[in-house]
């Protein structure tokens, strides 16, 4: 099994402690995500440490304030890392009170020219947004491998795969009152799923008054094979699978 989006610099535990209890779950590849400059060095750092771990760089929604060129200019330059392996997260958030809306977009499309140009597949936060972003990349991204992350977007499950886009569902779609993400595991094609922690944030059900962490992944992967009627070793091949031609790792 793989974890294909997850913070290491903001858990708590150290990365080796990680990494290592992931390896013991059988997790054999984790990419964690940069949220901006500094956090997406500290990605390319570990990517450097750790034979499992792989880096994305990008610039958080909540993080783009007063977004540049010169941010531009920097997170291209950590893009083009053989570390790097995506480009994000990015995207639109109008949940929090983060950044304005044009810095977001700012940020946005700098990063959708930055995967177009480094081939580069894009990871794509949205929250309350969901037209925003789907509009964004339909106008932009034609040519660029798009990740929606975290998805939770039921409703525009078929848009989504008809665009060709990967989705990505996280621990929240273990809740029980989510059935309607838990609907959604059924229809998406075999080479368009994912499987991630998003740790330290949504913990699966079964460790929810736990902070989540990148081992945690088997048990939301344990949740969509058992919800497809697939065996759990299938079913991580084939994520396994996917992520290997779309991360390149």
């Amino acid at each position: 099994m793989i974890d294909s989006h997850t913070h290491l610099d903001f858990c708590e535990q150290p990365n080796e402690q990680l990494v290592n209890e992931a390896l013991e779950a059988g997790v054999t590849k984790i990419l964690t995500v940069g949220t901006d400059a500094s956090s997406s060095r500290d990605a390319l750092a570990a990517a450097a440490q750790f034979p499992s771990v792989f880096a994305a760089v990008g610039h958080h929604p909540n993080n783009a304030t007063g977004f540049s060129g010169a941010d531009s200019a920097e997170l291209r330059e950590l893009a083009s890392s053989q570390l790097c392996h995506a480009v994000g997260e990015t995207g639109f958030d109008q949940y929090r009170e983060g950044a304005p809306l044009e810095d977001q977009r700012r940020a946005f499309h700098a990063q959708i020219e930055i995967a177009g140009e480094l081939d580069k597949p894009l990871i794509i936060h949205t929250r309350e947004a969901d037209d925003l972003s789907i509009d964004t990349l339909r106008e932009r991204a034609d040519g660029v491998r798009v990740i929606l992350h975290c998805f939770t977007m039921p409703t525009r499950l078929e848009q989504c795969l008809a665009e060709g886009w990967w989705i990505s569902f996280a621990g929240n779609v273990t809740y029980p009152k989510a059935s309607d993400l838990a609907q959604s595991v059924l229809l998406v094609p075999d080479d368009r799923l994912l499987v991630e922690t998003d740790a330290p944030y949504l913990s699966p059900q079964a460790t929810r008054r736990e902070r989540n962490r990148p081992a945690c992944v088997t048990e939301t992967a344990r949740f969509i094979a058992e919800a497809r009627g697939v065996e759990y070793a299938t079913f991580s091949e084939m994520v396994d699978r996917n992520a290997a031609e779309l991360f390149g790792w």
